[in-house]
């Protein structure tokens, strides 16, 4: 009974995270079906306006697991985006060897070629159908998968844009392929090899090779990482290279930490709000999508402001809040913001109150507006009450007759009628 109810529980906790789908793909480029397996993000079903990554993982039986652990840790800090996982199994029926086959030249043939196809014709454009995927694509594999991966780099527009080669198994000339495909490439590109003093003697060699021509391009385009792993093998660097990997890919994402905002942004005297847009832009321009700004990164800049007193950078950070939370408060409290420390209280009380009617985010609240009106409010009566006292003050000042004067004048004598 207990196994039973442990099992409920950990099918119930798993849902929670992420849907997982395991089915055949009925392929015409490979002649039948093919295994796949597909990971929807946690947040897939309740966000129907967002959209994902799609990161297609070769030999899935293996890697598809650490992979998913890796984007779904990341992606619960909010370091790394949520993704579409998609897993080809390979593992079957010698599938593995076949889908990885290459001629002489370095290029794919045969069932290779059917394989390559596959994805790129067939996978790909079901998934995007299917799902809500971005426009930003990263593939993964390991040994002979990793070397095949990299053929799609010799089109003139790459079908992905981030590449995980662990420890890969090179075709023919590709040490030197695919760098002088990248020096080239006017789509940004990602591009991460790795390997380890323990990896397999006749895959080291070339890919040391691939390294060196490749570290030193020179393109505004390319984004290219390496690691060499010390007492690792063949096997186990591969949970090493893929946690590096991704958070290099995704390097920049990540919300404003407190380093970036002492060293970055603590300093500046204005421009706080550009700045935000700017990492903003950074992001849609290397990933090709641009995620909601954060409610984190909003409250980073509002402490930045107040604390250089840059306030009238505070309508600028309200009219961005409303194109990201066009229902929230958040706009009307950086303006009420604004003009609160502008010296503009009665404006900045009609700002709070239409705050209040507005959806509650995070830590504001109704409450918290309905108590920061009154707060103006108050003072306003207490100055109205002053002015008023002065006023009445001055009145009566006025209205006061002056003194009566200490010495009567002496009355003028009337003069005696003459006789």
């Amino acid at each position: 009974m207990k196994t039973k109810l442990l099992l409920l529980f950990t099918f119930v906790t798993s849902s929670l995270f992420a849907q997982r789908y395991d089915e055949p793909f009925e392929s015409q480029k490979l002649g039948g079906p093919r295994d796949i397996t597909i990971v929807l993000p946690a947040s897939y079903e309740n966000n129907k306006d967002k959209k994902y990554p799609v990161f297609v993982v070769l030999d899935s039986e293996y890697l598809l697991d650490p992979i998913m652990g890796t984007v779904k840790y990341g992606a619960y800090w909010d370091d790394l985006p949520e993704m579409i996982l998609v897993g080809i199994n390979q593992n079957k029926n010698s599938e593995r060897d076949n889908d990885s086959q290459f001629d002489e030249n370095g290029l794919p043939t045969e069932q290779g070629a059917k394989f390559f196809e596959f994805i790129g014709i067939e996978l790909l454009p079901y998934i995007e159908k299917k799902f809500r995927a971005a426009p930003y694509r990263l593939i993964a594999g390991h040994d002979a998968t990793a070397g095949f991966l990299n053929a799609y780099l010799y089109k003139d527009n790459p079908v992905f844009n981030a590449y995980l080669c662990l420890s890969p198994d090179l075709p023919a000339e590709m040490e030197t392929r695919i760098p002088d495909r990248l020096k080239i490439t006017q789509k940004p590109i990602f591009f991460y090899l790795a390997t380890a003093d323990g990896d397999l003697k006749k895959d080291r060699e070339h890919i040391l090779a691939l390294n060196e021509n490749a570290k030193n391009i020179k393109s505004d385009f390319v984004k290219y990482s390496f690691d060499d792993f010390k007492n690792s093998s063949h096997y186990s660097l591969v949970p090493f290279a893929i946690n590096n990997a991704i958070y290099a890919i995704f390097d920049g994402y990540q919300p404003i930490s407190m380093n970036e905002f002492h060293e970055k942004i603590g300093s500046l005297e204005k421009g706080h709000t550009q700045y935000l847009v700017d990492k903003y832009n950074g992001i849609q321009k290397k990933l090709g999508f641009t995620p909601k700004i954060r409610l984190s990164d909003f409250k980073a800049i509002e402490a930045a402001i107040m604390k250089n007193k840059n306030f009238e950078d505070f309508m600028t950070l309200s009219d961005l809040a409303k194109k990201n939370y066009p229902k929230s408060m958040l706009s009307e409290y950086h303006k009420a913001m604004y003009y609160d420390n502008m010296g503009e209280p009665a404006k900045a009380q009609k700002a709070f109150m239409s705050a209040f009617n507005m959806e509650p985010i995070r830590d504001l609240t109704k409450d918290m507006m309905l108590e920061r009106a009154d707060a103006i409010k108050g003072q306003l009566k207490k100055g109205k009450d002053n002015r008023k006292k002065a006023q009445e003050e001055i009145q009566q000042t006025t209205d006061t007759p002056a003194e009566t004067p200490t010495e009567t004048p002496a009355e003028t004598p009337k003069e005696e009628p003459k006789q």
